[in-house]
């Protein structure tokens, strides 16, 4: 079985001290790519450096995070994009809109990420949506520039039918992740109408760890728990889910 974490922070602090355990333990548990959304200017050094170190296993995004967009934006924007210019990433993310801890920069994170909408059509790339508290401020941007080749994945999924359907319909990918394992989340009920075609699995690691493993520090060898769990809703193989949500990330990041 092999598996494929779309969305995955191992270049963090938090992992500091036992990083490279716990690449072999993703690796050991047969997750054979992960692919890293960049967060902003400070990660981009730490994310290269892992991608330096696995190049057949780790995959490097670049974006700036709807958390960082502070009033310095435009200076983070414009060094998204000279990296961006340089190539050798595989999306524009993490994007988007966050609107659960602070509204103060909701102006800037707009702009920000209708900027880098721009930039992932400019360079025929995906985008890693981050959508918190804010699906219809997304919906809205998203309206101005679907159907034009843009596509991507609102990762960490955590809406309602009505907002998988407008994705759906966007023909974007949805990234679920340890929260369809949570009691009382009510992800569970929605996964079962969402195709097969358009799941994508990730873990969002070091948070977000999924039943069994809930309330430490998540990582990739988790997915294995988001898999069979899905498995079971879909009423599907562990094996068979595995190889579909695989080909997905396959197809929407172009990594075979």
């Amino acid at each position: 079985m092999a598996l494929t974490d779309t969305h995955t922070h191992l270049y963090l602090r938090e992992f500091d001290a036992d990083r490279e355990k716990v690449v072999q333990n993703a690796l050991d548990a047969g997750i054979e790519k992960m692919f890293l959304p960049n967060i902003d200017s400070g990660t981009i050094e730490g994310m290269m450096q892992l991608c330096r170190n696995y190049p057949e296993v780790m995959f490097p995004m670049i974006g700036l995070h709807p958390g960082s967009v502070k009033e310095n934006y435009l200076d983070e924007l414009e060094i998204i994009r000279e990296h961006a210019l340089k190539g050798g990433f595989i999306a524009i993310g993490e994007i988007g809109i966050d609107l659960y801890w602070d509204k103060t920069f909701f102006p800037q994170q707009q702009d920000a990420f209708e900027k880098q909408i721009l930039l992932a059509k400019e360079l025929n790339l995906p985008i890693v949506i981050h959508a918190r508290n804010s699906f219809q401020e997304i919906f809205n941007i998203l309206d101005k520039h679907a159907g034009s080749g843009l596509r991507g994945v609102f990762h960490s999924f955590t809406g309602g039918l009505a907002e998988a359907s407008k994705i759906l319909n966007y023909d974007f990918y949805l990234g679920i992740n340890g929260i369809v394992t949570f009691k009382n989340a009510g992800i569970d009920k929605v996964v079962n109408q969402i195709p097969l075609n358009r799941i994508l699995l990730e873990t969002d690691s070091p948070y977000l760890s999924p039943v069994p493993k809930r309330g430490g520090r998540n990582e990739s060898s988790h997915l294995i728990y988001i898999n069979e769990f899905l498995a079971k809703l879909l009423l599907v193989s562990p094996d068979q889910l595995a190889e579909i949500t695989s080909t997905n990330a396959s197809e929407l990041f172009k990594r075979s």
